[in-house]
């Protein structure tokens, strides 16, 4: 059945320039280093980093000397990667585009990876060929995604339960931290796929703060608390998030501290 993902698109436009992005990608930071790590990025090394956002990988793999192209759907996120870009003292080729339908030739890319981003493409079995299709015979593909039953992943499934289904077919960005999904994306394409599970720290002064920082500053929370309050049911949705941080603290003292699994994906395709 085919779905009309142009709504869904503009929504996450609005979503990711909601709030301030940059500032949640700091938390991340330390991943999208990894990322580079993993996908070798070094001299003479063509890479693009589908969903940039904030240039944390984009960054980073120009600083391990890659000829390195962002690509991300969001004008805001692209000005803020360029912006930090400068203060790096780095170059990069920044350009607005959809990981459904990448603006690159076939075979254009050693490497191709992506951060907490090409996750939330609406349809992962075309954007999961999209990155086949752009990385070279013998390239490699690094993706990372939440994990469907970490903290990130069990915060969309509580948010869910408050929000519009999403349309018939498409299934939750989170799914592309589930191995079994991630063969099915890449079957037929000849890689060979390898996982790994990792955590990042989210560390607080309380849980409460931590709230108040993410409905201040993530784009789903920000629109979240848009949508929920002007029907009553934002404090509803509030005690449920907060009781799903108290499941995960690992901190006993009154602060927040949370391991939030993801799944690294790494796809070597053949020569």
């Amino acid at each position: 059945m085919s779905v009309d993902v142009s709504g869904i698109k503009q929504g996450q436009k609005a979503m990711w320039t909601a709030g301030d992005y940059p500032e949640v990608a700091r938390r991340i930071a330390t991943v999208g280093q990894y990322v580079v790590e993993r996908a070798g990025a070094g001299a003479g090394v063509r890479l693009l980093d589908v969903a940039t956002g904030a240039g944390n990988v984009s960054i980073s793999a120009a600083q391990a000397g890659a000829e390195v192209t962002g690509l991300d759907l969001t004008p805001k996120l692209l000005e803020v990667a360029r912006e930090r870009a400068a203060v790096a003292g780095v170059q990069l080729e920044l350009v607005e585009g959809d990981a459904e339908e990448l603006p690159f030739a076939d075979d254009s890319f050693d490497r191709v990876t992506s951060c907490f981003g090409v996750m939330f493409a609406p349809r992962h079995e075309v954007a999961a060929q999209e990155l086949v299709r752009v990385a070279r015979p013998g390239g490699r593909i690094v993706v990372t995604a939440w994990t469907p039953t970490g903290f990130v992943g069990s915060n969309f499934r509580t948010a869910a339960a408050y929000m519009p289904p999403p349309p018939p077919g498409l299934k939750p960005p989170v799914t592309w931290g589930d191995e079994d999904h991630v063969r099915e994306l890449f079957d037929g394409s000849g890689a060979q796929l390898s996982f790994e599970r990792r955590s990042v720290t989210f560390a607080g002064d309380s849980m409460e703060a931590w709230f108040a920082d993410d409905e201040r500053m993530l784009g789903p929370a920000v629109m979240a608390k848009a949508a929920l309050e002007p029907q009553g049911r934002y404090e509803d949705f509030r005690r449920d998030m907060l009781a799903l941080y108290d499941d995960f603290n690992e901190a006993d003292d009154g602060s927040f501290r949370v391991q939030s699994e993801y799944l690294v994906t790494v796809a070597e395709l053949p020569a």
